[in-house]
């Protein structure tokens, strides 16, 4: 018998045992390999799997060539290694398990199974407020950062600031942001529609040094809170009054306020409970009555 015999009678006889739980166990393999693969290029863990890889080739090596000290040295690392890896990359770690803990209905439904018709006029009445303060803040082009909580809750972020526990208003986030006022310099927090806390501190993005050189400390916040949260961050630029978006460690810029509204509601409110349409073509007439005064 030659190999090429041997070879398709030992795959025949693995396809006449093969059943529906081993085809689940591979892809359920397929996929965790391609999420690992992932987070291994999104992180600075990449570098650090070079790294491991060379030290094994390493440690075959001297298991080949009957290396003991070299051996026993190497099998010492590895069984640290493990911890030590944890240790180290516990950010990144935790980023990951948070970004599981997600799912696309979580995203679109804010609001949990017992949604409401009043929460979400509460946030079709916040969205247009902000929105309204943008446009202002743009055009004096006056800096502003303001966080729109989502599932993962802010509360570390929350106690570096001032709680208010207000409705939201334009006038309110107009006399929040405007320059030398107490509570300017920070990032407003909206939870559930409302306005939770203004002057809060956020982290920094783990890759700082891959940042823009011109992106300022709101922008570099506002990516730093994304890469720890669900929460989508508005920035506006006190130098160009540009508008941007976070979300998940990513920015889009260049937003008009009707655009950033369209894009708030899509984030916000569940399609289900969508205003009518008659509602919206109002709406969107005194936007543009607005945006023409």
């Amino acid at each position: 018998m030659n190999f090429a015999e041997e070879f398709f009678n030992q795959i025949s006889g693995v396809l006449r045992t093969f059943s529906i739980f081993d085809a689940i166990d591979i892809i359920l393999l397929a996929y965790v390999t391609y999420v690992v693969i992932n987070f291994v290029k999104e992180t600075r863990a990449g570098q650090l799997v070079k790294g491991v890889l060379l030290l094994v080739v390493f440690y075959f090596l001297a298991v080949q060539f009957n290396l003991k000290a070299m051996s026993f040295l190497f099998q010492n690392i590895f069984q640290i290694g493990i911890i030590a890896l944890i240790v180290l990359f516990q950010p990144e770690i935790r980023r990951a398990l948070e970004r599981a803990g997600r799912t696309k209905v979580a995203d679109l439904n804010v609001f949990g199974a017992d949604s409401t018709e009043r929460m979400v006029a509460t946030w079709e009445h916040g969205i247009e407020q902000i929105c309204e303060a943008v446009r202002s803040l743009s055009k004096t082009k006056t800096g502003a950062l303001i966080v729109i909580e989502r599932k993962t809750k802010l509360g570390e972020q929350v106690d570096t600031g001032v709680l208010l526990h207000a409705t939201i208003s334009t006038e309110l986030l107009l006399n929040i942001f405007f320059v030398n006022t107490p509570l300017h310099d920070g990032a407003v927090i909206v939870r559930d529609g409302r306005i939770l806390a203004a002057a809060c501190f956020l982290p920094k993005p783990q890759n700082e040094e891959l940042i823009a050189t011109n992106f300022g400390s709101r922008h570099r916040a506002a990516l730093g809170i994304s890469e720890v949260s669900d929460a989508i961050t508005i920035v506006v630029s006190e130098e160009t009054g540009t508008v941007s978006t976070t979300e998940d460690g990513q920015m889009i810029r260049n937003f008009t306020p009707e655009s950033l509204a369209e894009h708030l509601r899509a984030k916000l409110i569940p399609a289900d409970k969508e205003e009518s349409r008659t509602k919206k073509v109002v709406r969107k007439f005194t936007f543009w009555r607005r945006k023409k005064q």
